[in-house]
């Protein structure tokens, strides 16, 4: 039987209201990789999925989204935290090369805090990571890629730390 996204949305929601801290969201990660080795569920959510980023759903209690993002071409994100939230990438189809880094330098005034690499890895289908809050992290995909995020709450409306890369 498919996993649903009522049921996925389910899954999340006790993890987080079991524990809304990091375990809670390793859980949601958990059922990110269940999702995505659901061939059912991704082909549904994602196979026709053609914008960046669709809120696909929103707990109207605890404020979490489901994000379904298609991406067509190639594409270089800069490097970026999710203000005062976390994410969880899991890559449904295609390739994305992910840099972590790490702030070397605060944001002081007008001037964007100073960030350096510290790790590339390349997430595959059905790979999950998780970005606590303050996780600084910039993508990479060389070509067509489709990913479900989830969100602590819809990152579109919360401001993000201003950063700067020096290496």
């Amino acid at each position: 039987m498919a996993y649903t996204l009522d049921q996925f949305a389910a899954d999340c929601r006790a993890a987080l209201k079991a524990d809304p801290g990091i375990p809670g969201q390793e859980k949601v990660t958990e059922c990110v990789q269940k999702a995505l080795k659901d061939e059912a569920f991704v082909e549904k959510h994602l196979g026709n999925a053609t914008v960046d980023r669709e809120i696909i759903y929103q707990d109207p209690e605890l404020g979490f989204c489901i994000c379904a993002h298609s991406y067509s071409d190639a594409r270089q994100g800069y490097p970026h935290d999710h203000g005062p939230t976390w994410a969880i990438y899991g890559q449904a189809v295609g390739e994305t090369s992910m840099t972590d880094w790490k702030m070397v330098a605060p944001p002081k005034g007008d001037e964007p805090g100073l960030v350096e690499k510290t790790e590339t890895y390349v997430m595959k289908p059905g790979d999950a990571h998780h970005y606590p809050v303050g996780a600084i992290h910039a993508p990479y995909r060389a070509g067509p890629t489709k990913l479900i995020r989830i969100e602590g709450c819809d990152a579109s409306k919360v401001t993000r730390t201003p950063l700067k890369a020096v290496s």
